[in-house]
């Protein structure tokens, strides 16, 4: 968000520390309604800068780096001839398949990957990303995740 738009939008007063919990002026927010309504009423603007729009209202939310993180990863590996999945359990409460294709690896070595039909990022917490480490291969100096028979590569910072 340029610095003009930040003047034009208030804050929201909240903020997701990098493991993804939320903090409003500084206290923690333990509402899980509240954070799931914020959830489903947050956009990213085209600078890459996280907007709550609620009841025809905008303000910014601050960000230390991503505010959906993936706090669980499930392989299930399904019936011969169908396409192995990774299943995600996301900050916001939700579940989706991991799109193999999106992810990749930022600074220091934190693997992140897009969410919310690739609308948002998401930073893969420790766990999930020990979970998933397990199914990566080294091939031809990458790394690829393989599943359902394909290498998908794991790209440096996009």
């Amino acid at each position: 968000m340029t610095e003009t738009e930040m003047k034009d939008l208030p804050p929201c007063l909240i903020y997701i520390d990098k493991e993804g919990v939320w903090h409003h002026q500084g206290a923690e927010m333990v509402r899980r309604d509240f954070i799931r309504m914020f959830f489903q009423n947050m956009e990213m603007d085209p600078d890459g800068c996280y907007v709550i729009n609620w009841g025809g209202k905008r303000c910014y939310v601050e960000v230390e780096d991503t505010a959906f993180v993936v706090r669980n990863v499930l392989y299930q590996e399904t019936a011969e001839g169908q396409m192995d999945r990774f299943e995600l359990s996301l900050s916001d409460d939700t579940k989706e398949d991991l799109l193999p294709e999106t992810l990749y690896v930022g600074d220091n070595n934190v693997m992140y990957c897009r969410v919310k039909s690739t609308a948002f990022p998401a930073r893969l917490n420790r766990t999930s990303y020990y979970e998933l480490v397990k199914h990566i291969v080294e091939k031809r100096g990458a790394f690829y995740l393989s599943i359902g028979g394909r290498d998908y590569e794991i790209k440096g910072i996009p």
